[in-house]
């Protein structure tokens, strides 16, 4: 008998987030060339869906877009017997007694409910009803550290459906052969350490610059809105860090990210944010030095990939990694980079639909 897993692929119809598209086609991908003797993989996807994944096929065309899919599956669209995947909390949840039907399904951050107001109008609340309707009715909720799924258990009462699956960097992810000219084309200065922007603009960046000052060092922050590229700047000044040393960038595309990640002199990540570190984790698989503000994400993620420390400590650690040998550095991260991958997330999500 043939096993059906059915993957959820909402990203890639209407992206809300570059990353989560990324990874849920990467994700979908790699279950394919994992799929274990007997087992298919197919997809449940909106109408018009651009589902360019090789060994998936759309089985159910869903409403028309992100929202409607939404709005749809709350109002109580029960899903066939069989397997359902969602890398995202977007699934069809109701409750259901079928032992052949299990839904798992995907919180990456804690955004929503630790600061609603940082996320686009309607967003954090359409995570929170969607978190309640899986507190009902999901078999299992992936969360990608285990600091995530301790806050989680905070959040909702999950008696025991939390697996832990870690993301990873975007499949073949390095550094393009026209850097130097992506470089050239952002406008960076020929010497500079690298941050994101997160979840907002002032969640660790006053770290970030402090530090950088320190080190008499430019800032390339990534992942900053516009409408917050002003309050960026304004961090930035009262950390004693001129505003013309910070170059705030918005989303970026993966060769533009790998250009700058892979040139930084160092990456600092100082949000103690309850969240998958995406620029952490593609900085350390271009082999670029890490140094982390000493929280639960971090020392789980980073781990001796990179240098965890205090938030008092981070300028020191700064300026010695900056005189160090980014050689040693640059090795450590790399092989720290190697423990997440899509393969190894696709493998355990099999496992995890065996197990339930």
């Amino acid at each position: 008998m043939t096993v059906r897993l059915r993957v959820v692929l909402d990203q890639l119809a209407a992206p809300v987030d570059p990353d989560l598209a990324a990874a849920s086609r990467d994700l979908a991908r790699l279950l394919v060339e994992a799929a274990p003797a007997g087992c298919v993989v197919d997809a449940i996807a909106p109408a018009g869906a651009p589902l360019d994944v090789p060994g998936i096929a759309a089985e159910k065309r869903l409403a028309r877009g992100r929202r409607e899919l939404a709005a749809a599956w709350r109002m109580g669209m029960a899903p066939e017997d069989g397997l359902i995947h969602s890398p995202t909390l977007l699934a069809p949840l109701v409750r259901h007694e079928r032992p052949a039907a299990q839904t798992a399904v995907t919180v990456w951050d804690l955004r929503a409910w630790e600061a609603p107001e940082e996320l686009p109008r309607g967003a954090a609340a359409l995570e929170q009803a969607l978190l309640r309707r899986a507190q009902k009715h999901a078999d299992a909720v992936v969360v990608p550290t285990h600091s995530v799924a301790e806050r989680l258990d905070a959040i909702a009462a999950l008696r025991g459906r939390v697996r832990v699956i870690a993301g990873a960097p975007p499949e073949g992810f390095a550094l393009p052969t026209d850097a130097e000219a992506r470089r050239r084309d952002l406008g960076l200065p020929p010497a500079f350490v690298a941050a994101a922007g997160t979840a907002a603009p002032s969640d660790g960046l006053a770290r970030v610059f402090a530090a950088a000052r320190a080190a008499g060092s430019d800032v390339v922050v990534l992942d900053v809105p516009e409408r917050h590229v002003a309050s960026v700047r304004a961090i930035a000044e009262e950390a004693g860090l001129g505003a013309e040393r910070v170059h705030p960038h918005g989303s970026l595309d993966r060769g533009d990210r790998a250009a700058v990640l892979g040139a930084a002199g160092a990456f600092l990540a100082g949000s103690t944010r309850a969240v998958w570190p995406w620029r952490v984790v593609e900085a350390m698989t271009l082999g670029t030095p890490v140094i982390a503000i000493d929280a639960d994400g971090h020392r789980e993620v980073v781990l001796d990939g990179g240098a965890v420390v205090r938030a008092d400590e981070m300028a020191d650690a700064l300026v010695a990694a900056l005189a160090g040998d980014p050689m040693s550095l640059g090795l450590r991260a790399r092989d720290r980079s190697r423990a997440f991958s899509w393969h190894g997330a696709a493998e355990k999500v099999w496992q995890l639909h065996a197990e339930l």
